[in-house]
């Protein structure tokens, strides 16, 4: 995500009561990961394995207030760059065939009856379509734009289309379980869903659980993934006080499961080390009456953390880890 515009206003940094460090979670949850966390904690958490202040700068850390990294955050929107990024400035591995947005319940498997919301950020096609993804949305407590185009690598490639290529692969993993798979678009449409829109199909899947799939676009330096989760926020139309506990039980095995099979460190520049962080003011999550949750998954701006965005079998093990977390938390 981009780290300016409506969707990137700076909140007021507070530390969220209902967190705990997340090695204390992932103690019981992913054992795995634990030894994982412990290995970057004894590197001392350099900056190869963190991330960028996109849609996370300037937030509520979880469980520790953020970094004094610069604020530059927002929602499940990234401010239009006006242009198309280049097709061939860059040439990531192939990514998995497409299919139809919504998949068919697997005959079997652990997962089987359980409906999961895949949001693949952003639409390739945003920035054709400025007028249309300016446009002003209600997310519950204020207004906001319907979307925005998203960042890209500094070679060009898209962030719509790394989302759309780990949303595939995510969707293949989940169903394999028996999972019930939508997706909110699979570049099957000219542009959006905008943010309630996207809110809204999650919630009238009635899923057991979405997750919104990012990457970050911060300066170099700025590495590593981290999963954004819902604060309790009760105002106009919008009330997550429901999904907040299960929400963060899914981003803490989601994070947990991310570091076990990727390799990659939480994020450098927030959160505290923790791969953790809450907000407020995101309207894909406020407008959410299901457990949510979104991942940065990287740092698109940073050549390293660039270079394994935009690698096939890196997208392979991302997709894993995050699908690893989703039957964790849908199994109990």
């Amino acid at each position: 995500m981009s780290y300016t515009g409506p969707e990137f206003d700076r909140p007021q940094s507070r530390r969220s009561p209902l967190r705990r460090p997340l090695t204390v979670a992932l103690a019981a949850l992913v054992p795995g990961a634990l030894l994982g966390w412990g290995v970057y904690a004894a590197v001392g958490g350099s900056g190869d394995e963190g991330g960028g202040p996109d849609r996370a700068g300037g937030v509520s850390a979880s469980p520790v207030p953020s970094s004094s990294a610069p604020a530059h955050s927002g929602d499940d929107a990234k401010k239009p760059t006006g242009a198309s990024p280049s097709p061939s400035a860059e040439k990531p591995s192939a990514s998995p065939s497409k299919s139809p947005s919504t998949s068919g319940a697997a005959a079997s498997g652990p997962l089987k009856g359980k409906v999961v919301v895949v949001d693949p950020g952003h639409n390739p096609n945003n920035f054709q379509h400025a007028s249309e993804i300016n446009r002003k949305v209600n997310i519950g407590t204020n207004w906001k734009e319907c979307d925005t185009t998203g960042t890209a690598t500094n070679a060009g490639w898209p962030e719509a289309k790394f989302t759309l290529d780990v949303a595939h692969r995510l969707r293949t993993l989940l169903e394999r379980q028996g999972a019930t798979v939508k997706l909110t678009q699979d570049g099957d449409r000219s542009y959006g869903p905008c943010v309630d829109e996207r809110a809204r199909i999650g919630n009238e899947a009635r899923a057991d659980a979405a997750v919104s799939i990012h990457a970050d676009g911060s300066g170099a330096g700025n590495r590593g993934f981290h999963v954004i989760l819902p604060g309790a926020v009760h105002a106009g139309s919008a009330d997550t006080r429901a999904i907040v506990a299960p929400s963060a039980d899914l981003g803490e095995r989601i994070a947990g499961n991310f570091v076990r099979v990727t390799g990659s460190a939480p994020s450098n520049y927030v959160g505290g080390g923790t791969g953790l962080v809450t907000r407020e003011d995101l309207g894909g999550l406020n407008l959410s009456t299901v457990p949510k949750v979104f991942i940065e998954c990287g740092n698109m701006r940073d050549s390293k953390d660039a270079a394994l965005l935009t690698s096939g079998a890196w997208r392979q093990k991302a997709a894993q880890g995050i699908s690893e977390g989703i039957v964790s938390f849908l199994r109990g």
